[in-house]
């Protein structure tokens, strides 16, 4: 693609680096940017830099959040005794979206992929087990992708959970094999939370 301008070029270069967006996209995007007025670009460009330097990750779920708690986790009337466990933020919002679910999340940064050099030590399962110590906790809610690397990760906790006396539930299967949580619709989703079913007995579907 040829350019007329450098600083053009450098710009589609970085929007093109983005996951999804292709040289052509990324012009487009660039070429939008540059018929607004330099105001709402500084306030865009704000936004990231902003984004990027101030955000937080929750000290007790991992989730996003602009505080050291999120907003989830310090809310009064969440059901502090259920926490659904979930392999990154686009799944909180996933199941947030279903309105079907009161408790708490733990964000697990991740799922086990030998594959990809990722193993349980990569991933937020110490800080999960901590909670767990909380007498309050009754149940646990796997709410991982039905892939095999979901499948993989959800058999080494249920593992690591089993000396603890509270309830290990997954969510149920209306979910196809090999889908992502956060491109499921939200009756779906929301239909397998509120049907979810003891871990144990998923294993025989």
């Amino acid at each position: 693609m040829n350019f007329s301008s450098k600083l053009l070029e450098d710009a589609v270069a970085e929007f093109a680096k983005l996951p999804g967006v292709g040289q052509k996209t990324a012009l487009r995007l660039v070429l939008h940017l540059l018929k607004q007025d330099s105001a709402e670009v500084d306030r865009f460009s704000g936004a990231i830099t902003k984004l990027r330097h101030e955000i937080q990750f929750c000290q007790t779920c991992h989730n996003i959040s602009d505080q050291l708690i999120c907003e989830i986790c310090s809310a009064p009337k969440r059901d502090k005794g259920t926490i659904c466990v979930v392999e990154d933020t686009r799944d909180v919002m996933a199941v947030e979206n279903t309105n079907q679910y009161n408790g708490l999340y733990h964000v697990l940064g991740g799922l086990i992929s030998p594959m990809d050099g990722v193993g349980p030590s990569d991933l937020e399962v110490d800080t999960l087990i901590e909670r767990l110590k909380d007498d309050g906790v009754k149940e646990i809610i796997f709410a991982l992708s039905a892939t095999m690397e979901g499948d993989t990760t959800l058999f080494y906790l249920n593992k690591r959970l089993k000396p603890f006396n509270i309830t290990i539930s997954t969510i149920a299967r209306g979910i196809a094999f090999g889908g992502e949580l956060e491109y499921v619709d939200e009756l779906t989703l929301g239909r397998s939370i509120a049907t979810r079913v003891p871990y144990e007995n998923s294993l025989s579907r």
